[in-house]
């Protein structure tokens, strides 16, 4: 059947081509459009308890994770200069595009008893017309009596300044972003370079689109550095310009069908399908190397190019096909997890690793069949002195050290093992930057100073519509008063806003500003403090202050649930959980589950809780990719001591490759557990096509196993050593990264490439060794 396909494809080479740069043309103009997405929430399944819990709270509360944050640590701020600097600092914030809202020093107000109408009038602190110190220092000593904004916009101790930056949800979560983030930037550096006072911004707009934007940025620049170091590696390796433009056309057609797919299936570009990219040339460049390489082969044996071509059809089409479809299993089963990001990544790598297939298939004996018949300068290669010496000492130690082959096997898995028992799975939101970059060292300015800009929120539900009104609702702010004691006291947690410490404002206002009043009204004065928070005749025509918008930002329009919200520091998925359990016993003490319901959720919940998803996910993607590439290959080779001796050299590399990240220090996440994917396509393919060969050769040389071991090492054995080569060449260029992600994705893969090499070039053909006398023939 292949023969027949091979003569196929050299007969209608031409309506071939044609119809392949056509359909590649309308991928390419479908890959224009992709975009990218920065919604990590959707790691998690839209049917798990805590996505349900955050999207009903984005219902009643709107988004928590829409808030930049800009710190300042110096002790002039109350000069009359560096004041005026601030100030013109928050309104050119405030006239960024799509910003909505600022919350800090200069826009402080305080609440102003009106005995005459019994309200409390919000009335700024800092006004714009202040001319002179000694007006600044009285507004100074309004807003230093004022407890309700230390922790939330300064730290007395450290003389630490804070702007909080609500942006619009939307924008936020589109295209826009990098922009916006990009003008409130602008601005900050400006107040930096005129005041000399060194800024710090972080919060979740600015890391995911700052990450986002650089993993973008540098997965392109790794995806060009890739091709084009293979592209140098394949001109040495074949000596022929049109080889190399050849391959690196198979390479860049299936890029631009992989971008084409993610775009028809209506997928955005996430952190993780951005990786497909690189996979496709993990992929192609390894069809084109064994292709090629068979055709020159063929080509001295046969010295006719179209019979060549057939030849190299016939034999490497199935190798070829089956490696690919290992390949495809190993990421399409993605597609049935639960995780959308996970699903969409497998769906677009399975299908784009079949594609890739069908594009070497056709291009490569289609425009071989156009080109001169290979020159003996671009066949030399075959006969290389260096590889063929390596080669012939792989196998020696295979036909005369056996036992050796063993020993050193089982002395590294050991070691392996050790490793594996130090791997830990933990994840933070910016552990992947480098310690000195200016996101992380920001992001810890906040911690230290303020605890963290990590949201969390915590939903209290009275089950009742109303019942936070009256007596009741007095009780329920008391319960939530002691919660944000007891959070405030937690050394990863910035004290919490909510309801409770409103109210103690409005009290300490009602007390002509007496800050020994802030604390919650009792039951004797919380009837007086209610009525000056009860809104006016004008506030009823839709007029409200800063105070009454905070207030009602914070209940729910039933009055029946109230948030607690609260910042802090970027714990892990190790420690969150152990925080987590913290509070939940603390409500469980302070709340009566008949009479409340208390949810914990927030962007830090379902990032992180997005990152343990995928983690676990892979792990099991993993397992049933295995069993289902085992069955692929127990079809393919018909024969269970085939299969074993397949599988062994497959397992070895990802133990490896897990042992030397627990000795390492590199934790199972995101950006690490992939490579175990990435590891398992690459070890399937080496070995698929060793075996092949293997059953290829044996009928030749009469089923005399050590002389068709011998015959498979020389001659695919070149081809999987440059394959590794240019491999190793396309993934250590990662290592350049400042991206901790892709940095480990770069050694982390070689290391597997390398391992993977010399299992399947000694340990395989050991193993086949050791089975031949059992039956001569598989």
């Amino acid at each position: 059947m292949w023969q027949r396909l091979g003569n196929f494809v050299i007969k209608f080479r031409l309506l071939l081509l044609i119809l392949l740069l056509a359909a590649t043309g309308l991928m390419g103009f479908f890959a224009s459009k992709v975009k990218l997405s920065y919604d990590f929430a959707r790691a998690i399944p839209t049917d798990n308890q805590k996505y349900k819990d955050y999207v009903a709270f984005k219902q009643k509360f709107g988004d928590d994770g829409n808030t930049l944050v800009i710190g300042v640590q110096t002790d002039k701020l109350f000069t009359l200069d560096v004041f005026k600097a601030y100030q013109k600092l928050h309104k050119d914030i405030k006239k960024v595009e799509y910003v909505e809202d600022i919350l800090s020093v200069p826009s402080s107000i305080t609440l102003v008893k009106d005995s005459a109408t019994e309200k409390l009038n919000a009335a700024r602190i800092f006004n714009d017309d202040i001319t002179n110190q000694q007006q600044l220092d009285s507004a100074k000593a309004v807003f230093l009596n004022l407890p309700f904004y230390q922790t939330l916009l300064y730290n007395p101790e450290t003389h630490a300044y804070l702007i909080a930056v609500r942006i619009n949800k939307d924008a936020i979560n589109s295209k826009k972003r990098s922009k916006i983030v990009a003008d409130i930037v602008s601005v900050v550096n400006k107040f930096q370079s005129s005041t000399n006072i060194e800024t710090h911004i972080s919060g979740l707009p600015l890391i995911k689109t700052e990450v986002g934007d650089m993993v973008q940025r540098e997965m392109k620049i790794f995806l060009f550095g890739s091709i084009l170091l293979s592209a140098l590696i394949l001109l040495l390796f074949f000596r022929s310009f049109s080889t190399m433009v050849l391959s690196l056309l198979v390479v860049i057609f299936g890029v631009i069908w992989s971008l084409g797919v993610m775009v028809l299936c209506g997928y955005n570009i996430t952190l993780l399908s951005a990786l497909i990219p690189s996979l496709i040339v993990v992929i192609g460049i390894p069809n084109c190397i064994y292709f090629i390489n068979k055709y020159h082969y063929s080509y001295l044996e046969l010295e006719d190019k179209k019979a060549a071509l057939v030849n190299m059809v016939s034999k490497m089409g199935v190798v070829t096909l089956f490696c690919n479809i290992a390949a495809a299993i190993g990421f399409a089963v993605f597609a049935f997890t639960k995780s959308a990001i996970l699903k969409e990544f497998g769906v677009v790598a399975g299908i784009s690793i079949m594609v890739i297939f069908v594009i070497s298939f056709i291009l490569l004996p289609s425009a071989l069949s156009y080109l001169p018949s290979p020159k003996p300068s671009q066949t030399r290669y075959l006969n290389n002195k260096l590889v063929t010496s390596f080669l012939l000492k792989l196998e020696d130690w295979v036909m005369c050290h056996a036992k050796w082959v063993y020993a050193i096997t089982a002395i590294v898995l050991i070691f392996s093992i050790a490793g594996i028992f130090k791997l830990k799975s933990e994840a933070f939101i910016v552990d992947d930057l480098p310690k000195n970059d200016k996101i992380y060292t920001d992001l810890r300015f906040f911690e230290t100073n303020f605890k963290g800009v990590m949201p969390l929120e915590i939903v209290i539900d009275t089950k009742k519509r109303f019942g936070l009104a009256g007596l009741r609702a007095l009780k329920t702010f008391e319960k939530i008063d002691s919660l944000s004691q007891y959070i405030t006291a937690q050394k990863e947690m910035s004290r919490p806003i909510s309801i409770a410490e409103g109210l103690k404002f409005a009290k300490q206002a009602f007390y002509d500003g007496d800050s020994t009043q802030y604390v919650l009204p009792n039951a004797f004065d919380g009837a007086f403090v209610g009525e000056y928070l009860r809104p006016s005749k004008a506030d009823k025509k839709g007029k409200q202050n800063n105070f009454t918008k905070m207030l009602a930002s914070f209940i729910d329009t039933a009055r029946q649930s109230t948030r607690v919200n609260i910042n802090m520091a970027d714990v892990g998925t190790v420690r969150l959980p152990v925080i987590l359990n913290g509070i939940q016993n603390k409500v469980n003490e302070l709340f009566d589950t008949a009479q409340y319901k208390v949810e914990l959720t927030g962007t830090s919940i379902t990032f992180l809780e997005g990152s343990s998803f995928i983690v676990k996910g892979l792990k099991q993607s993993i397992f049933w990719a295995f069993l289902l590439i085992a069955l692929c290959m127990l079809y393919l080779f018909k024969s269970f001591r085939i299969l074993i001796c397949s599988l062994i050299p497959n397992l070895i590399p990802l133990v490896i490759t897990a042992g030397v990240m627990g000795w390492a220090g590199v934790a199972l996440k995101p950006s690490t557990v992939l490579v175990f994917s990435v590891a398992l396509g690459i070890a399937i393919d080496i070995t698929i096509r060793f075996l092949v060969n293997y059953k290829q050769e044996l009928p030749i040389h009469n089923n005399d196993v050590p002389a068709t071991v011998t015959s498979t090492i020389k001659h695919t054995g070149l081809s999987i050593v440059y394959t590794s080569l240019v491999l190793i060449a396309g993934f250590i260029i990662f290592c350049l990264s400042n991206f901790g992600g892709t940095f480990a994705l770069g050694w982390l893969t070689s290391v597997t490439l390398l391992v993977a090499t010399l299992t399947n070039l000694t340990l395989l053909p050991v193993l086949l060794l050791l089975q031949a006398p059992k039956s001569k023939t598989p």
